[in-house]
């Protein structure tokens, strides 16, 4: 792929980081306000009229209603969990932190790519998982003043939510639209979300209006954009930027909230992070070879 579209990925990319950057720190105000199901519903019918808009736009509406039931119900399910865990953590912990652990998703999707998909992983792949779980014991350090804590464990259990459901996303992209799995995600999200949350749901405050919208557009225009990074660059180049999230965190923390994690939640990211640039390494090494054996 020649470089200049290499270098249109990486814009969107880096774009894509923002827009989801700022719909967290959006999350971060709604969870201070509402119960964690609840912020998870306000994400999903935030975005969906925007979503629907675009789903019409696309001309593929006939598109959303072949598709495998179960397995959306059970990924909106997942997506239900994943967003209410993250919402609690990072109500309680700055959004860098919550980065710095949630970087381990990358390194569960290849695991479980080998249970779940029949993939092959070889030793140094699995090496460079097993070190990015060192790096997420340095961030939590349990026992000691790091983030080990029900909020650090909610950021997990978000990151193997979002894990699974990107396996899912590989095994229904053979039959189903892209469409459809962005529209029934954000739909079911907010439907089955929102049936757990009305018990104790609570108004809405008027100021929060703004809120919602910033996070609907935000997430929507995300979603667009980091679609168009993968569409545009090699997935090798351009998936490494997505750990400028780190930096978003860091500045919506300082500016937004006056607060920063401490050295050693710096350094765990930095062992998750190198991580997952060698497993992305690994993977580009991996795609030339077969490209070579195939033209062979």
């Amino acid at each position: 792929m020649d470089a200049s579209r290499n270098l249109r990925g990486i814009v969107a990319m880096l774009l894509a980081v923002g827009c989801f950057s700022l719909m967290d720190g959006g999350l971060k105000h709604l969870a201070g306000h509402y119960p964690p199901m609840q912020v998870a519903a306000l994400r999903g019918l935030s975005a969906l009229p925007l979503v629907t808009l675009w789903v019409l736009a696309s001309g593929r509406f006939h598109t959303l209603w072949r598709v495998r039931w179960g397995m959306h119900v059970l990924r909106a399910g997942m997506s239900v969990g994943m967003l209410a865990a993250f919402a609690y953590a990072i109500h309680r912990m700055p959004l860098s932190s919550a980065y710095a652990l949630f970087f381990v998703a990358p390194l569960l999707i290849t695991a479980l790519s080998v249970p779940l998909l029949g993939e092959k992983v070889g030793p140094r792949r699995w090496m460079a998982i097993a070190v990015g779980l060192v790096g997420v014991l340095v961030a939590l350090r349990p026992g000691g003043q790091g983030v080990a804590s029900l909020a650090g464990l909610a950021v997990l259990a978000a990151a193997t939510g979002y894990a699974l459901t990107a396996i899912m996303v590989r095994i229904l992209h053979r039959t189903d639209s892209s469409q459809a799995l962005v529209f029934w995600m954000i739909a079911m999200t907010a439907a089955l979300a929102g049936l757990l949350a009305l018990p104790g749901w609570v108004s809405l405050q008027g100021g929060d209006g703004w809120v919602l919208a910033g996070v609907g557009l935000t997430g929507f225009l995300g979603q667009v954009a980091i679609t168009e990074a993968f569409r545009s660059g090699d997935a090798s180049v351009v998936a490494p930027f997505e750990y400028s999230a780190l930096a978003w965190g860091l500045g919506l923390d300082l500016v937004v909230w006056n607060t920063l994690p401490d050295g050693w939640t710096f350094a765990g990211a930095g062992i998750v992070i190198a991580s997952g640039l060698y497993l992305i390494h690994r993977e580009r090494v991996a795609t030339a070879q077969a490209r070579e054996e195939a033209g062979s």
